[in-house]
């Protein structure tokens, strides 16, 4: 607040205080006072009043100062009703209690939407640890080579349900992670292991190499992206030799595990939105892809500490990177 908004909101006050001088000055006049002692009196009391207005301005600002850093250092905003100082201006406490009762509310209705938000994830999470059993159960009805491509069809059913339980589950990672030394070979072999049948079928050449690193994070989570990761390039792979690279790099800083393919790539135009939540590309149709993937991937990255980073030639390659950082790994295995 400017001091001349304060001039503003004091204009009343000063008013009052003025008439009050002027007053004082006719009476003192009145009373046959020396006029040297009136002016005097009367220049006092207006410098006494600017002073106090002055100080009056500095200590509000003070005042105001001191809630704003109140708030900012407030992670939840709608607890400031509690945190706020008392006052003894009317005025100040009917906003208070307005906010207070405002906050209140709020939170009332966070708390009903938290419960809601609850109830719909265990519900989820039922209904996909109900609905595995059937699929597994067919799937594994459905091993004659003859019936391949209808069980690939499952398989597809299988990964789209897993999709939905991490995706329920990405929103609350800390509660549900593990953190535990992981070796990259295995976990790069458990996720190959799960595609096997589209990347023999597809005829794609892997090469895997460099991935003697040992790190430290939540299998299941990681396997999820990595997961997503392979199949995306699965999907996209559009060259009459398609190839898949997987390999590591440690750094001073960071392991990055990697993740290349010579698919169809992605436009430059889209590369800054693979990560918003149902984007599919401007030249991928809606039939591939549900746009999911990338964007509880890169959720769950933010969650545990990872970082995902996407570079792309249009219709030559596509590189995918997780970066671990080293620095991480102390801290999350303390946890």
């Amino acid at each position: 607040m400017s001091f001349l908004n304060y001039i503003e909101n004091k204009i009343f006050y000063i008013l009052f205080e003025f008439t009050m001088i002027i007053a004082l000055s006719i009476m003192l006049n009145i009373a046959n006072v020396n006029s040297y002692y009136t002016i005097y009196i009367t220049a006092l009391l207006i410098i006494l009043l600017i002073i106090y207005l002055i100080i009056d301005y500095f200590l509000l600002k003070k005042r105001a100062k001191k809630i704003i850093t109140l708030v900012d250092k407030l992670n939840e905003k709608y607890y400031i009703s509690e945190i706020l100082p008392k006052s003894n201006n009317l005025e100040n406490k009917a906003y208070i209690y307005a906010l207070k009762k405002a906050c209140k509310a709020m939170n009332d209705k966070l708390g009903e939407l938290e419960q809601e938000k609850l109830e719909y994830q265990e519900y989820i999470e039922s209904f996909v640890h109900e609905i595995k059993t059937p699929i597994s159960a067919l799937s594994l009805s459905l091993e004659d080579k003859k019936e391949q491509e209808l069980k690939n069809e499952v398989n597809k059913m299988d990964l789209l349900v897993e999709q939905i339980l991490f995706f329920a589950r990405s929103g609350n990672t800390e509660k549900d992670y593990f953190i535990k030394e992981i070796e990259l070979s295995e976990l790069v072999h458990q996720v190959i292991l799960k595609y096997k049948y589209y990347l023999l079928n597809n005829k794609i050449m892997l090469n895997i190499h460099d991935l003697e690193e040992t790190i430290y994070a939540d299998e299941k989570w990681l396997v999820f992206v990595l997961s997503q990761i392979i199949q995306n390039s699965i999907k996209y792979l559009d060259k009459e030799k398609k190839k898949i690279e997987i390999f590591s790099k440690t750094g001073n800083e960071n392991v990055t595990l990697t993740i290349k393919d010579n698919g169809c790539g992605i436009k430059e135009s889209d590369l800054t939105r693979v990560f918003e939540k149902g984007f599919t590309g401007s030249d991928r149709t809606k039939s591939k892809s549900t746009g999911m993937g990338l964007y509880i991937s890169k959720k769950i990255c933010d969650n545990l500490g990872l970082k995902i980073e996407i570079t792309s030639t249009y219709e030559e390659e596509t590189v995918v990177k997780i970066i671990i950082p080293k620095s991480n790994f102390n801290n999350m295995n303390t946890k």
